[in-house]
């Protein structure tokens, strides 16, 4: 938040990064981020990415604060070992309610499509959860379908 004139090396350094990871969404039509749920929240990896989106003058204006980043699809692929509705520990996914507020100044609105309960087939005590598994993934791949039109078969 230091006038540029005032950062230090390390600083100097963020900033650049900012600028382009803000760049690269400025020229994308459609973003696609990654999920998955680590221990009831977002990864480090995503919270240091939205953090860096988080730059007044880049990704809202300094005055008004409009967003500067809207008019974008922002499409968020989420898996999550079992933490959605009818799950074992529903409720405690962190990740997805927290991320619309972070980036609300940006003006992206993510848009979450959710595999749940990814770890059934491999977690014995999760085996009787198998078919809801099975289901929310066939679920998820039908809405990253459904995301494009088809194309239409050549006559």
């Amino acid at each position: 938040m230091l006038p540029r004139d005032q950062h230090t090396a390390a600083q100097a350094g963020s900033w650049a990064l900012t600028e382009e990871l803000v760049n690269e969404i400025k020229e994308a039509d459609t973003i696609v981020l990654g999920l998955p749920l680590y221990n009831f929240g977002a990864p480090s990896s995503v919270k240091a990415w939205v953090d860096h989106l988080i730059a007044p003058g880049l990704t809202s204006d300094p005055e008004t604060h409009a967003p500067l980043l809207g008019c974008r699809d922002f499409v968020v692929l989420a898996s999550r070992g079992g933490y959605g509705a009818g799950t074992p520990r529903e409720g405690w996914d962190h990740a997805e309610p927290w991320l619309p507020h972070a980036i609300s100044s940006t003006g992206l609105e993510p848009r979450f499509i959710t595999a749940e309960l990814t770890l059934a087939e491999v977690t014995p005590a999760m085996a009787e959860l198998i078919p809801l598994a099975a289901k929310s993934l066939a679920a998820a791949e039908q809405a990253i379908d459904g995301l494009w039109s088809p194309v239409s078969a050549l006559a």
